[in-house]
């Protein structure tokens, strides 16, 4: 057979993932949606556990907004006005009106002048990093910035890359000295919240000290900002990680319609200048499909809900929710990393124990996500929870619970 071989390489690239513990294993398919009730969260039924409802505690949807009854009458009503799908790409009648009102709002709700949405926000950092940087251009990168990120870098190809070390601005401004004299320009990229352990980027130190350096560059230094996990979570009205930090001067925002949002998708916003050049130069979005109509319509609905009262609500429930499950982990003994944002990490520094963990909380009907070597460092082994506005007192309440019945609880701290 022509893939006898390939099968056989490939079977040894997964065999010594499995043997490391590297596998993800099988997937959790939901196959059902138990409404929320007056005091609990929905719950979700997944395949071959029958009628039995599980608790998400690891899920993006930061404010709930996938089930809310206005962002599905909007995709409903787009989808029946204009059909399920663009069609094609932007540039050959794939753009409606839905796509151009939802770039608009965007824009205006993060106070820029242009935004431009794609199929993903994984596409919209690649596709907007790319066309920005040549054979000229040093690029610097917090070292736990998203694979997304990375991958950019990869494929872009710059003159010089620099990987600073976390949050390290002494060893950014070190970096930004160094490439000075070598490059034409210069592109700061960071993760607004950082989703393993959801803490935050230092944006104002950044910007500051891209504008320190942008007279040594004659193409200037920018900087580029990926807050998929900040927006719609973070900051007194949802704006993210320059909200909540006081930040003026981003250059480029990334983030994504598929968390806080509740839908699909990616944007960009900035210039008007540097809009036009991405829509002309980055094949992620020339070459792509757009989101659907149907998709389009329910995101620009979420945006205008989090930019109202209703939104000043649901995070005021967020960040009360965020505090209460906080506190729950150290009263019980649990390490955590404190902070504001809704991803909680309990550290459990253990490969074994974070399994373990994982298990039993799924075995009381808590879904849960461990992150386990190599996807952080030896001794960084947690579980990742992350609150929603959805969750009640009761949900935060029954998860500790659960955590608090662990038998190895005392040994896991």
């Amino acid at each position: 057979m022509p893939l006898d071989r390939l099968h056989q390489a490939l079977s040894t690239d997964l065999d010594d993932r499995r043997r490391k513990g590297m596998l993800k294993g099988a997937e959790n398919v939901i196959v059902g949606v138990v409404p929320a009730t007056a005091t609990h969260g929905p719950r979700y039924l997944l395949a071959g556990e029958g009628e039995r409802p599980f608790l998400k505690m690891n899920s993006n949807s930061y404010l709930g907004m996938s089930l809310k009854p206005q962002l599905i009458a909007a995709e409903e009503a787009a989808s029946r006005d204009f059909g399920v799908g663009p069609g094609a790409v932007r540039f050959i009648s794939g753009t409606y009106r839905q796509h151009t009102d939802l770039e608009a709002r965007l824009a205006a709700f993060h106070r820029r002048e242009a935004g431009m949405i794609f199929s993903s926000a994984y596409a919209t950092i690649v596709g907007t990093l790319v066309p920005l940087i040549d054979s000229e251009t040093a690029v610097l990168s917090d070292a736990l910035n998203h694979n997304c990120i990375i991958n950019a870098m990869r494929l872009s190809r710059p003159k010089k890359k620099g990987i600073y070390r976390h949050l390290d601005m002494v060893q950014l401004e070190e970096q930004l000295r160094e490439a000075a004299g070598e490059c034409r320009r210069a592109v700061i990229v960071t993760d607004g919240i950082f989703s393993m352990r959801g803490d935050h980027a230092p944006l104002p130190r950044v910007v500051e000290l891209a504008r320190k350096f942008d007279d040594a560059f004659e193409e200037g230094a920018i900087v580029v900002v990926d807050d998929s996990h900040g927006v719609g979570a973070f900051g007194d009205t949802g704006r993210g990680t320059e909200e909540f930090t006081g930040a003026e001067g981003v250059d480029l925002l990334v983030a994504t319609l598929g968390k806080a949002l509740g839908v699909n998708g990616g944007y960009v916003v900035g210039s008007r200048q540097v809009i036009e050049f991405l829509r002309e130069f980055s094949p992620f979005y020339i070459y792509s499909n757009p989101i659907t109509q149907g998709e389009a319509a329910a995101a620009l609905r979420a945006v205008e809900i989090l930019d109202s009262p209703q939104g000043l609500a649901l995070l005021e429930q967020l960040r009360a929710m965020t505090t209460r499950f906080e506190q729950g982990l150290l009263d019980l003994g649990y390490e955590t990393i404190p902070g504001a944002h809704p991803v909680v990490p309990l550290m459990v520094r253990d490969t074994v124990k974070t399994t373990a963990l994982v298990n039993h909380l799924k075995s009381h009907g808590v879904l849960a996500t461990g992150l386990n070597f190599p996807v952080v460092p030896k001794g960084d082994e947690e579980i990742r929870f992350q609150i929603s506005a959805d969750h009640t007192v009761a949900d935060v309440d029954f998860t500790l619970g659960v955590l608090e019945s662990f038998p190895g609880r005392g040994a896991a701290n």
